[in-house]
């Protein structure tokens, strides 16, 4: 999809846009693409979070504007685009954590599978010129000590929520196929940056190192994951949304693969706090061992590559969480202490 420029404007749906990701695309968006005007859709879960966009509204008045709402909800979504006559449609809508998935499957698979066909249909039925659906690394399954995930590999995901997600990649295909669609898949490694939910790996570690609370790691802590600066991710997915081919999937990687343990040992030596706070728990019930993403595909066909190295971006993560502990101190109270406790606690 081409951008249309200033004149008219491309109008945007971003689904999700109050979340990590999609707070961090808004922003994205909004600063480099003025021809852009973004409807934000939410349905402010518990990792929704209106602060995570405070500022859009006064800063882009005529461009942005956000729209609470259930992906999920027919008649909702129809009003939606018969009103505002979407020209591109940024799905990031999803309920995402595997922890949470595990303790029950089902808000999955009404959001991340039923949402998506709701979210498909309208698609169709009111002429979206580009779908774009943000998925994950998960959906491969895992990987031994060598080799990565391409494009071409069959999906075998292994928890409930890769499963939703490859169930909606599935779902995009066949839209594509059966209907026409012009949509665009990209699949993504871990993320991490401002605004991440502190139920994750590394925004866990450093609110529990800041609050010289133990350090829960899974397992022998080994476990290998690609790690992707949020700034990059969003710009792969513009990418994509503008010079992607009809029907094709992209991986965004970040080209940095690390042990779990080393992630929170420098998290302890960058807020200084000992190592003696990590604390190995029982492992997660079926815990892939390694992800690894080949982006080679984007980068030789979109010129997109990772920009910001691993060490530094998570220096900057960190400083940001330390600069904005308001933010996180209002999150861990409550509903998340409870699940905290849950997850944790006893193992």
């Amino acid at each position: 999809m081409k951008d249309k420029g200033k004149n008219p404007m491309t109008k945007v749906l971003v689904t999700g846009g109050c979340g990590f990701i999609g707070a961090n695309l808004l922003r994205h968006i909004l600063e480099h693409r003025p021809g852009w005007k973004v409807v934000n859709l939410d349905l402010l879960t518990y990792a929704g979070n209106l602060e995570n966009t405070a500022g859009l509204s006064e800063t882009y008045p005529d461009r942005y504007t956000f729209v609470k709402g259930d992906i999920a909800d027919t008649p909702f979504i129809e009003k939606l685009f018969e009103r505002e006559g979407f020209d591109l449609l940024m799905n990031l809508a999803a309920e995402s954590h595997v922890d949470r998935s595990i303790d029950g499957a089902g808000v999955f698979i009404r959001t991340n599978v039923v949402g998506v066909q709701v979210l498909l249909d309208a698609a169709v039925k009111y002429g979206l010129k580009r779908f774009v659906q943000v998925s994950t690394d998960e959906v491969y399954g895992s990987l031994g000590s060598e080799g990565s995930f391409h494009e071409g590999l069959p999906l075998t995901p292994n928890s409930p929520y890769s499963a939703s997600k490859a169930a909606a990649d599935l779902l995009v295909r066949a839209y594509i196929h059966t209907h026409g669609l012009d949509a665009v898949i990209t699949r993504c490694s871990n993320n991490y940056g401002p605004y991440q939910f502190p139920e994750k790996l590394i925004p866990l570690m450093v609110v529990n190192a800041l609050n010289e609370k133990e350090l829960p790691v899974y397992g022998n802590g080994r476990n290998v994951r690609d790690w992707i600066f949020v700034e990059d991710h969003c710009r792969g997915i513009v990418t994509v949304a503008e010079r992607g081919s009809t029907g094709e999937v992209y991986n965004l990687g970040g080209g940095s693969e690390k042990e779990n343990i080393e992630i929170v040992r420098t998290i302890c030596r960058h807020i200084g706090r000992p190592e003696t706070l990590i604390r190995f728990v029982k492992d997660r019930p079926g815990h892939d061992f390694r992800y690894s993403m080949d982006y080679s595909k984007i980068s030789r066909e979109l010129g997109w590559a990772p920009q910001v190295d691993f060490y530094k971006g998570l220096a900057e993560t960190i400083d940001w969480y330390l600069a904005n502990k308001p933010w996180w101190e209002r999150i861990i109270s409550g509903d998340y202490r409870n699940y905290y406790e849950r997850m944790y606690a006893g193992r």
